[in-house]
């Protein structure tokens, strides 16, 4: 039997798309001939992308403009894209992280507003979709976390309750989808992003030092020696949409150069 790698005849929506991870998501899927709608904020970086995501092999590309923190509009823009180009087959729920800072300085209000932008949304859009993907008989569903879900990060304490919220869902999740449908989670280590850099610019101001002390602190633990490459997030978010993968279910894989500690 070989392996299947391929996405053509398959729609994914990507979360977050416009840059970082989710644009790499984008492109991978693209790659391997899936149909691609890419969703964000920013409508100049989306129409950019969506010539690139025809260039990379996608055989229809389009974008919709949406904010995961206002659901209304996003139940609104899902259904209009469910009703013009058919069923959802892969969905990536990634989204921005919250600013930094210790847990113990964060009230109510710093909890809701990532919450919501992940996990809330995050839901809404599976039972959005799950319809279409039982019908087709294939669905994919990949969450952009974070390694912080096996080992808190010091310094992001709103961050890594959040993203332990987005795991402990996608578990309970994956014992409740029906067979044809996966969840798995992609927890990514220290990647190259403009999120990451703007992360290391807050951990520099809040403790007196500079940016690239932050830097060599974080590579000091990551055997490769270096960052991980959107690219390599971006491909390992494809090959758990693929029918290669469907018996991987459940899961969060951390993709961080070696860096976690736990087996």
């Amino acid at each position: 039997m070989g392996i299947e790698l391929s996405l053509k005849g398959y729609h994914a929506l990507v979360c977050g798309a416009s840059a970082g991870i989710g644009r790499a998501g984008a492109l991978a899927l693209a790659s391997l001939g899936a149909e691609v709608t890419a969703l964000a904020r920013r409508e100049a970086r989306l129409v950019e992308l969506v010539q690139e995501l025809r260039d990379a092999g996608a055989p229809r590309a389009r974008y919709r403009v949406a904010d995961l923190e206002q659901r209304g509009a996003l139940a609104t823009t899902v259904r209009e894209l469910l009703d013009e180009h058919g069923p959802i087959h892969v969905l990536v729920n990634n989204s921005g992280g919250p600013p930094s800072g210790p847990l113990l300085e964060a009230d109510e209000g710093d909890f809701l507003a990532p919450l919501g932008r992940h996990l809330f949304a995050s839901h809404q859009l599976v039972k959005a979709l799950l319809p279409g993907m039982v019908e087709a008989g294939y669905g994919r569903i990949v969450n952009v976390i974070s390694l912080s879900v096996r080992e808190p990060i010091v310094g992001l304490g709103v961050s890594n309750t959040v993203r332990g919220a987005m795991a402990s869902w996608s578990k309970t999740l994956a014992k409740e989808l029906p067979d044809c449908v996966t969840i798995n989670n992609v927890l990514p280590g220290f990647t190259d992003t403009s999120r990451l850099r703007s992360l290391g610019e807050q951990l520099a101001e809040r403790g007196g030092t500079t940016v690239e002390a932050v830097a060599e602190g974080w590579l000091a633990n990551v055997p490769a020696g270096r960052l991980g490459r959107p690219a390599e997030l971006g491909a390992t978010i494809a090959f758990l949409a693929t029918p290669a993968a469907a018996y991987v279910r459940g899961v969060s894989l951390p993709v961080d150069g070696g860096r976690l500690n736990g087996i």
